[in-house]
Parts: C-alpha cells; sequence; structure tokens
C-alpha cells in the first residue's frame, strides 16, 4: 500500500482517480489544484507518489512539479493530461518525473501507470533520466 497525493481539478476525474487507487489498496488524499497539494505536502511529506494534472488553476502541475521535485526530491511524480500541446511541455521534466498519461484512461490504465511509478528505480532525480530509462511514451 502507497500514499499518493492526487491533484486535479477535475471533480469527477478526481473521484474516479481517487476510487480506483483506493480500491486497489493505497491510501489516497485528493485536493483541487496544485496550491494545495502543495500545502498537504508541507502539511504532511509522507506520501509516496504525486499524481497531478498538468492543467490546473492557481498552480499547474508543471510549476507543482518543480516545487515538489526541489523541496521533495524523494517523491516519485506522475503527470496526467488530457491536451498533446502540455504533454510536451512535460518532456522538459525528463529528470523529475516519472512519466506522463494522457487523459481519458481506463481504471485499469491508470492503475497500472501508477503501480509503474511505485516500483520504478532508481527514481526520477536520483541520476536516471526517464528518458534514458524508456519511461517518457513519445507518443
Amino acid at each position: 500500500m502507497a500514499r499518493i497525493l492526487v491533484a486535479d481539478d477535475e471533480a469527477s476525474l478526481r473521484e474516479f482517480v481517487h476510487r480506483a487507487l483506493t480500491h486497489h489498496g493505497h491510501d489516497v488524499v485528493s485536493v483541487n489544484d496544485g496550491a494545495e497539494a502543495l500545502l498537504e505536502l508541507q502539511r504532511d511529506p509522507a506520501f509516496d507518489l504525486l499524481l497531478t494534472d498538468i492543467v490546473m488553476p492557481i498552480m499547474d502541475g508543471i510549476a507543482l512539479s518543480l516545487k515538489v521535485a526541489k523541496d521533495f526530491p524523494d517523491l516519485k511524480i506522475l503527470l496526467m493530461t488530457g491536451y498533446a500541446a502540455e504533454r510536451q511541455r512535460a518532456h522538459n521534466l525528463d529528470d523529475l518525473i516519472h512519466d506522463v498519461i494522457s487523459k481519458p484512461f481506463t481504471l485499469s490504465e491508470i492503475c497500472g501507470k501508477v503501480e509503474e511509478a511505485l516500483v520504478s528505480e532508481p527514481g526520477p532525480g536520483e541520476g536516471a533520466s526517464t528518458r534514458d530509462m524508456g519511461l517518457i511514451d513519445k507518443r
């Protein structure tokens, strides 16, 4: 069981992901945006994975990932997006994130990507680029 922080401004998707990951045995905390995610991490940094949307109000997933990678370097990061252009922006974070999953996704797809991220070694930011590790899907 892992502790996972989910940040997404779309309530229905956030609830879907929360229920899916909880059903798979994880302890999940969900928030509405990057600023709330950062506050949650400052309050309680004991998370194994940050699963965040890229496009959100107040603080987007890219800004959140940069801040989290600096302040919580052991926390694994998995990004979600429904926008191809945003997926391209995420490639600038190859050394900081595990992967980017495209929306829409199925229950099995999101759970599979989360499991991949949780078991990945070495973690991003620990000397191996996710591109070098073959983890960034270049579609």
